[in-house]
């Protein structure tokens, strides 16, 4: 005996239990009575299954990842998971919100950008640039968490889209190169167009004086 294959399921099992003990791969190879390479594949391919559960969905809880960890033979707890899952470089971490996008709203963005990118100090002092931010007014609107490791904030599969708002108030504003205005928007009057007039009939007299 020595191969992974030749592993009973109850080997398997006691293989990772004292893994979670903090026991060594010698010290469970002569427990169970097979060679330490044996302990060593079993627990390098349990970790290989472990990580391709957490790209498959970085957004899944350690009670999910669990789950489909326990399904694929290995026994182990919550507590072993997340620090499974530490050691290998994740970290539970608020994902990065970003707006929802399609294809064609990005390359019209794209387009834009590229067009503007010789643009002088001078012709963008004419514009008028503007933003909003949401700010919750209840708890418990962060949602779910994502495993990522560090250098990956930006990484497609980590982000997180926003689409609708919950209940929050919106603080528009908009600057030019000498001035900056702020608006609070109650969220009955939420809307694009209202925001931009609204903006407008602040900014646009600051900009052609």
């Amino acid at each position: 005996m020595g191969k992974t294959a030749d592993l009973t399921a109850v080997q398997k099992a006691i293989i990772d239990t004292l893994k979670q003990e903090g026991k060594t791969q010698k010290e469970i190879s002569e427990r169970i009575g097979c060679s330490q390479s044996a302990v060593s594949r079993h627990l390098r391919r349990g970790d290989r299954t472990l990580r391709k559960i957490v790209e498959k969905d970085r957004f899944q809880t350690s009670g999910d990842l669990r789950k489909q960890w326990t399904e694929s033979g290995v026994e182990t707890s919550r507590a072993t998971v997340y620090r499974r899952v530490q050691e290998m470089g994740y970290r539970c971490r608020i994902p990065q919100v970003k707006p929802l996008l399609n294809q064609k709203q990005r390359q019209k963005r794209l387009t834009w950008a590229t067009e503007k990118q010789h643009w002088t100090v001078a012709q963008w002092s004419k514009v008028l640039f503007s933003d909003e931010s949401k700010f919750c007014m209840s708890f418990g609107n962060q949602g779910a968490r994502v495993w990522r490791k560090t250098g990956e904030r930006e990484m497609p599969k980590c982000l997180k889209s926003s689409v609708k708002y919950p209940q929050s108030v919106m603080v528009s504003g908009s600057f030019f190169s000498t001035t900056w205005h702020l608006l609070t928007v109650p969220k009955p009057l939420v809307n694009g167009l209202l925001t931009m007039v609204l903006l407008c009939s602040i900014g646009l007299p600051t900009l052609l004086t």
